[in-house]
């Protein structure tokens, strides 16, 4: 997948190019000074005679202030000029291979989706970072950053940015549910067993203190750690007035739900660059995908009736408890409570296990910044890839909305951290250009779990096609 399909919510990754933005061209083309004659040897040099020019390519229009930010910093500080291009082409890779093979200004570094680099690797417009500073390591980026920017036991780019799903809640509406389940123990619907039943209408007398402890010991237990965790909250919970269900999400999106099957559906390993590692009909993936076909009898939820748009207003309406989202919900949720929209406190929380015994895992994409084979300035462009995902990572959600895949960055952000911990255990989507499809046959398959298919058959039918294509 390439950069900046956030907002598309990762079905397609439409990556732009047909007209080039250059920064600062009026400056360089102002002051650059004819020569000719004697002045070849002994005059004026030009803009770019004077100093170094690297040439940096992004296709993200949200990126704009913080890549010219950052051009311009490093430029000081390193004595260089760093010329950002803003590409718009639905082929931007091979854009990037015509502009390297043909073109005079060659890009030297660009961003691009984790899940290209394999191509990009083979056509030569990435290759093994040199990393001098050491950024590129478990001090500064969780395993999955890691592992998304390998390619073959090497490192191949720089970890940038991340997307990946959590659950969603409302706080208020899990402590109403902490409140009625510790006042349903302690009262109980009925007498014990053999007394008569207990007259709703007279008033039980509760302690206090005992009150407020049985509270907060469902409070602890609001988070759910398991899918029968939701299901025990659902089944048990008197739904305050407009409320219309526990839980609801994007069905039709794999992204929100590969948790499901992350964990056991292996293809290519945690790189994802592993022809010999792919395993998808096993035991596991086949009991989780009964757990997911189990939930449309539960909640039914109907594929054509929601978008990821449309249940993240539900929830900021008050009408769930529960959603899946991605980490562009935490700017929206903050601009819905200052236009006074949103009038309740939420939480992000990673995803739930499928059981006691089988455990979940999100899928994640990352946006990472390679340095191009063809460049002459590999050096200065491995040391300005390094400085945007390192020194520039504390100002990158702030201009862009994206969430940085270093460590340090929004360490004070408490839900950005929520999916930072997610992202941290999540698979990255793999990058064989065999499986390039793998998003759409997985996501046609849940699709046919969800309308009651069966689960062994589709599992053995995903099985071959792949096999098929990575023969």
């Amino acid at each position: 997948m390439n950069e900046g399909t956030d907002k598309m919510h990762f079905r397609k990754r439409l990556i732009a190019v047909a007209a080039l933005f250059a920064m600062v061209a009026a400056v360089i083309y102002g002051s650059t000074l004819e020569i000719t004659g004697e002045q070849e040897d002994s005059g004026p040099r030009s803009w770019f005679d004077r100093k170094d020019t690297i040439y940096f390519w992004y296709s993200d229009e949200s990126m704009e202030n913080f890549i010219n930010s950052a051009a311009v910093s490093f430029g000081e500080r390193e004595g260089i000029h760093v010329i950002p291009r803003l590409i718009s082409d639905s082929e931007y890779l091979e854009a990037l291979n015509r502009a390297s093979v043909e073109g005079e200004e060659v890009p030297d570094a660009y961003i691009i989706g984790h899940d290209s680099l394999e191509k990009a690797y083979l056509a030569g417009l990435a290759e093994e970072i040199t990393d001098v500073p050491g950024v590129c390591s478990e001090r500064n980026f969780p395993a999955a950053a890691l592992s998304a920017v390998s390619y073959h036991d090497k490192k191949v780019a720089y970890p940038l940015s991340f997307e990946t799903s959590a659950l969603l809640y409302n706080k208020a509406y899990l402590e109403e549910w902490a409140s009625q389940a510790a006042r349903e123990e302690l009262v109980g619907s009925d007498s014990d067993e053999g007394e008569e039943p207990r007259d709703p209408s007279v008033d039980v007398v509760i302690d206090e203190t005992v009150l407020a402890a049985k509270i907060e010991e469902y409070r602890q237990k609001a988070i759910p750690k398991t899918v029968d965790d939701i299901l025990s909250i659902a089944d048990s919970f008197e739904l305050p007035e407009g409320v219309e269900g526990v839980m609801k999400w994007d069905v039709a999106d794999i992204f929100y739900n590969y948790w499901i099957v992350g964990n056991y559906m292996i293809v290519g390993g945690d790189a994802g660059d592993d022809l010999n590692r792919i395993d998808i009909n096993n035991p596991e993936s086949i009991s989780c995908l009964e757990v997911y076909k189990a939930l449309n009898q539960f909640f039914y939820i109907e594929p054509d009736t929601v978008t990821y748009e449309s249940v993240i207003q539900d929830f900021i309406e008050g009408k769930t408890v529960f959603t899946i989202a991605t980490s562009d919900v935490v700017e929206r949720l903050e601009q819905a409570k200052q236009e006074g929209t949103l009038n309740f406190e939420y939480g992000v929380a990673m995803m739930p296990d499928v059981s006691d015994k089988l455990q979940s895992r999100s899928m994640s994409v990352t946006n990472t910044v390679a340095v191009n084979g063809y460049s002459t300035h590999r050096e200065l462009a491995n040391k300005f890839a390094a400085y945007l995902v390192d020194e520039c990572a504390g100002s990158l959600y702030e201009k862009t909305g994206k969430v940085s895949a270093n460590l340090r960055a929004e360490a004070d952000n408490e839900a950005l951290q929520a999916f930072k911990m997610e992202y941290a255990e999540s698979v990255p989507l793999p990058k064989m250009m065999e499986t390039g499809n793998y998003w759409l046959l997985l996501e046609r398959l849940f699709a046919k779990v969800w309308s009651g298919d069966d689960v062994t058959a589709l599992t053995q039918e995903l099985k071959l096609l792949l096999s098929f294509q990575t023969e």
